[in-house]
């Protein structure tokens, strides 16, 4: 199955322009694709088409916008291989991640059609009225600015409770995966729902003001790094437009003596590892007590020894290459950076020599504030690890950070894991667990993460009118 490449709605045939987009295998750096950039005018026409496409959808009542979101859950597992081999093209994930991510998407889909209804209900409020209630309505036209890392996920999580609660969206999507958004939009029609329902917009950044603008637009959203947030923020400021942020993370993973040992190494590594390290509530600080320091060290040093590097369409491959080249140079300095700070390298610290795109699985030791790998977000399998003796000495450090998206906890001391809960300053706690968002619960983040929140019943009121009806 090819993406964009058919004639018709989806196809962007270039008519007069020159100015590409370009798609680019990051493992073999072969040229997947080429897509004609929207000029000003074709950008404002797509803008257009998708909100006279809201005007009709917004109509729609519950019912019939949770049997689309059905219907667009079986398109998206009729064409889970397909779609997980693009993405595997696009951005290096291995294949068997590229799967799970469309999984993931699907179960999205299913509950929000369940519980859509149930989130947007209207709600009675007794005061001196003889009838006084809230209702949940569409905002219009959004706007969502998204990237590459999990190119189906970090859209849908976004547009499917969006457009659940009535609104439709315009995206414009990272320019390395142009084709997963064509393909996302592709299967939105393949649903049977309405065209231009997701506007793609393949255009130059240079442009985002002038969507901002747009009297059509009610409100933005944009998955990214914090500089990009505080670009976008203050245009949605200037242009008085609703905005939710979800930005960097740089997550504390805090192992205590009395943790199962083995789950908490294990589950680090993953959460490390997965999509080699590109993923914003990966663990990135290790803070590890003292008594247990050396054998945590020994024990990631063993399970990265035992990952496969390789050809992210293997079915074997477990490490993938870094998306870009300008993002491997990146990770690498930083990494370079941190070390003349006065940071241990005690494991990797290169790219592969057979595989020049991939990042080699990273330890580095006693990384402290102040050094670039723990001040920083970092996209990329390195391991930061540092040690601590009390409870208090760990909160202090996980919390020395101008990030707040996720924490992760590892003890079997319930009031120990409760009062650092209760401490760490951050969008969600997991306890003895993978720090993950879940369609059930809010995912967001504090401080420079950003604020606002997706998923769950949280995230589906983000982008409504909470309208007062009072009746005397």
């Amino acid at each position: 199955m090819e993406f964009g490449r058919r004639a018709g709605k989806f196809s962007l045939i270039c008519s007069q322009k020159t100015a590409m987009m370009r798609s680019i295998n990051p493992f073999t750096g072969a040229l997947i694709a080429e897509y004609p950039v929207m000029g000003r005018e074709e950008v404002i026409s797509k803008i257009e088409s998708v909100e006279r496409t809201f005007s009709i959808w917004a109509k729609k009542n519950v019912d019939e916008r949770a049997a689309g979101l059905q219907a667009f859950s079986m398109v998206l597992e009729k064409n889970k291989e397909a779609y997980a081999r693009l993405i595997s093209l696009e951005m290096g994930k291995p294949i068997r991640e590229s799967r799970l991510e469309i999984a993931k998407c699907v179960w999205l889909c299913r509950h929000y059609a369940e519980k859509g209804a149930e989130y947007l209900a209207d709600k009675t409020i007794i005061t001196d009225a003889q009838l006084s209630k809230i209702k949940y309505e569409p905002l219009g036209v959004l706007f969502a600015i998204m990237p590459w890392n999990f190119p189906f996920w970090q859209v849908l999580r976004f547009v499917v409770p969006a457009i659940m609660a009535g609104n439709a969206v315009v995206l414009k999507h990272a320019p390395n995966v142009t084709g997963c958004g064509l393909a996302i939009a592709e299967a939105i029609v393949e649903a049977g729902l309405p065209d231009n329902l997701i506007g793609l917009l393949v255009m130059d950044i240079d442009q985002t003001e002038n969507v901002i603008a747009h009297p059509a637009i009610r409100g933005v959203t944009i998955t990214g790094s914090e500089k990009a947030g505080r670009s976008v923020a203050a245009l949605a400021g200037k242009h008085l437009k609703k905005i939710v942020l979800e930005l960097g993370g740089s997550d504390p993973f805090i192992v205590f003596p009395d943790a199962e040992f083995g789950n908490a190494c294990t589950t680090g590594m993953m959460s490390r590892m997965l999509n080699a390290g590109q993923v914003c509530i990966a663990a990135k600080r290790f803070l590890i007590h003292e008594d247990i320091y050396e054998s945590f060290v020994n024990q990631q040093i063993k399970l990265l020894s035992a990952l496969h590097p390789g050809n992210p369409l293997d079915e074997n491959t477990t490490v993938g290459p870094i998306a870009r080249p300008d993002l491997l140079e990146q990770i690498q300095q930083q990494l370079d950076k941190t070390l003349s700070s006065g940071a241990r390298l005690r494991y990797g610290g290169k790219v592969f020599d057979k595989h020049p795109s991939i990042f080699m699985p990273t330890i580095v030791e006693d990384v402290r504030p102040g050094m670039v790998l723990w001040d920083e977000e970092s996209f990329g399998p390195v391991m930061c690890l540092t040690s601590f003796s009390t409870a208090e000495e760990a909160i202090q450090l996980a919390n020395q950070s101008v990030y707040g998206l996720g924490a992760s906890v590892w003890t079997t001391d319930n009031k120990l894991a409760a009062h650092l809960a209760s401490q760490l300053q951050c969008g969600s706690v997991f306890v003895n667990s993978l720090v993950k968002s879940d369609p059930r619960i809010p995912f967001g983040g504090t401080k420079n993460s950003g604020f606002g929140r997706e998923l769950g019943e949280a995230g589906i009121k983000e982008f409504v009118n909470i309208k007062t009806y009072w009746f005397q």
